[in-house]
């Protein structure tokens, strides 16, 4: 008998692919809530259940165990973990610690195929999709993982490029009976597939941050692929006017790149772009791969803009870079 991978379910998904005779809802809700909020393992080290229906669970199901291959600490306190699948595809997530916070980084994906060329996972290719499964072990097997406050899909790959497998990802990390993460605090990040967009604004109540890297469009098509074929400012307009709610946050996530993106005219352009919305902007320092010339922009540029936006009525901010010592600052998964 094959069996099923019995993490990634939702309990009504468990009850229908058990088919075992007399199998509670309460039964269920303790497996689940082992399998997510305590990491257990075998389905036969579930406590609280019959040992008749242990040995029919495991009859039917196995719960995926990916232990991370490979630890490496940033003198910071941040944490990257290297895994890898059975059929090879390997990828990446971060802890990054900040006094009561306790954020994951996690991958969608291994590789990634938006080919965005400051990106070193863009550079690494694509091995393909991660399953929900795959997804959560990136949570639930990690020795931080009891004490995660908050997740953001910004590792290794494009969300909506794998979008069936996030939401369920997401829905199971939002659930009570799941990892019960609110879903305030998960973000999901995305280079711009506008159908994808669309349907996660639908399907989840999680946060959104679109990759912007330029304000000007004709300029982001020549260094964003995507651009191309989904445009940004419908993205932007798609989000300005969506209802988002009090708890939910849409993000432009902007790199600044010294001479590239940090002039006068891009700090004008992206001030006329946001005003009067309530997108917010959160800017990043440029961290290079080692193969490029290209410097970030100074502590003070950074500043100026993020000042600027403020003044204008655009909520911003600058983001701390972590983890550049071990390759796990944004943008450089998968550089090693």
């Amino acid at each position: 008998m094959q069996k099923t991978d019995i993490c990634g379910l939702t309990p009504e998904e468990i009850i229908t692919t058990a088919d075992i005779e007399n199998l509670t809802v309460s039964q269920v809700l303790r497996i689940v809530n082992n399998i997510y909020k305590k990491g257990v393992k075998e389905t036969d080290q579930i406590p609280g259940i019959p040992a008749v229906l242990k040995n029919k669970l495991k009859e039917k199901f196995y719960i995926t165990n990916i232990p991370p291959i490979k630890t490496e600490r940033s003198s910071d306190g941040s944490v990257k973990y290297l895994f890898q699948t059975g059929d090879g595809r390997k990828f990446e997530a971060v802890y990054l610690p900040d006094k009561k916070r306790h954020t994951l980084c996690i991958s969608s994906q291994s590789g990634c195929r938006m080919a965005c060329p400051f990106c070193a996972t863009g550079k690494y290719g694509f091995h393909g999709d991660l399953s929900a499964s795959e997804i959560l072990n990136q949570v639930i097997s990690i020795p931080e993982s009891g004490i995660i406050t908050h997740i953001v899909f910004m590792g290794m790959g494009e969300p909506m490029d794998n979008l069936d497998n996030v939401l369920k990802a997401c829905k199971i990390l939002t659930a009570e009976w799941g990892c019960a993460i609110g879903q305030k605090n998960i973000t999901v990040s995305t280079v711009g597939i506008t159908t994808g967009i669309s349907r996660f604004l639908e399907a989840s109540g999680c946060n959104l941050t679109l990759s912007l890297f330029s304000p000007f469009f004709d300029e982001r098509k020549k260094i964003i692929p995507v651009e191309r074929k989904f445009p940004a400012g419908n993205i932007i307009d798609l989000l300005k006017t969506y209802p988002s709610g009090k708890k939910r946050r849409f993000t432009l996530s902007y790199v600044m790149i010294d001479g590239l993106n940090d002039t006068d005219a891009h700090l004008e352009k992206l001030k006329n772009l946001l005003s009067g919305s309530n997108l917010r902007v959160n800017l990043l320092p440029y961290h290079s791969s080692g193969d490029d010339s290209y410097v970030s922009s100074s502590a003070e540029r950074m500043m100026t803009f993020k000042h600027n936006l403020i003044i204008s009525g655009i909520s911003a901010s600058i983001r701390k870079s972590r983890g550049a010592d071990i390759s796990a600052a944004c943008g450089l998964l998968a550089s090693k």
